[in-house]
């Protein structure tokens, strides 16, 4: 019989590496469930609201929109962790085709528009034409301007037929912004969120400061108003905006113990993000002259 080769010893300095990096991640997901805490009560609430709408069989839109990394993706994921699959969709829409381009600007979006009973979020919306593409170059200044002037009519008769439509604006601050477009570069797990135009979003910050504030201008209303969320803190940011939707609708059994109030630190109004937006602007020019 031949002698069998004894088992290789176990590399040491392998084992710690393996170990720390195990340990890194228990702690990583320990961190994510304590911050995730305060969200249980109000994810409860989300159900009962979403049994509310499919009784009423009312039709819910909720639009996740503003800067790149401001995490409107985690929001949606903590918002939609334990509702009926069947009862809601993420929409996430990618470049338009040729065929596209050459239809109305709305109808790929309308497309997707929920059923009675249904909540749809828009993770980006038909708001990409203010927001993104006339800093970018994707649509013509005319192009631009025909949808400041058409979008208000547009969401106008969505709210008139019975759709409840929620508006939300993640803002973030621009050194925030920055340290997640590195966490973001230098994680192989989110390497795929980097895209080309997120890295311009630095270098067009102020372009992008400018088209939000036009927006706010042009298309906060009293049947379609705009509500910002502050989202340098992602925690925060996402019980604000579960607050939020909640607020949109009065469904049944709503818990009386729980606090609905949105932190007024976190959330303002779009008529009062314009207002700060328009004194700092007028601040800057004249500091400049």
């Amino acid at each position: 019989m031949t002698a069998q080769r004894p088992e290789p010893k176990p590399d040491v300095a392998d084992l710690e590496a393996q170990l720390n990096e195990v340990t890194r991640e228990r702690n990583r997901l320990q961190s994510q469930i304590a911050k995730d805490a305060p969200l249980r009560p109000f994810q409860i609430e989300l159900l009962k609201l979403q049994q509310h709408l499919e009784d009423t069989q009312t039709p819910m839109i909720v639009l996740f929109d503003g800067r790149d990394a401001s995490g409107k993706g985690g929001t949606i994921r903590r918002i939609t962790r334990f509702m009926n699959e069947k009862r809601y969709r993420v929409v996430a829409l990618g470049k338009p085709s040729n065929e596209q381009l050459s239809q109305w600007y709305f109808q790929r979006y309308v497309t997707h528009f929920p059923t009675g009973g249904e909540i749809v979020l828009f993770d980006r919306s038909w708001y990409n034409r203010a927001l993104v593409e006339p800093v970018l170059g994707f649509c013509t200044q005319e192009q631009y301007r025909d949808f400041l002037k058409g979008v208000v009519g547009f969401e106008k008769d969505i709210v008139r037929q019975g759709t409840v439509l929620v508006k939300l604006y993640f803002s973030v601050d621009k050194s925030v912004q920055a340290e997640r477009f590195d966490r973001r570069e230098n994680d192989p797990l989110r390497q795929w969120k980097l895209s080309e135009v997120d890295r311009q979003a630095q270098e067009y910050w102020d372009e992008f400061t400018e088209v939000k504030r036009r927006m706010l201008e042009r298309t906060h209303t009293a049947q379609a108003p705009w509500t910002i969320v502050r989202s340098s803190s992602k925690p925060k940011a996402r019980l604000n905006a579960i607050k939020s939707i909640l607020n949109k609708v009065d469904y049944a059994g709503r818990n009386p113990d729980l606090d609905f109030t949105p932190d007024p630190d976190i959330v303002v109004s779009g008529s009062d993000e314009l207002a700060r937006m328009n004194r700092e602007r007028d601040e800057l020019g004249r500091s400049e002259h």
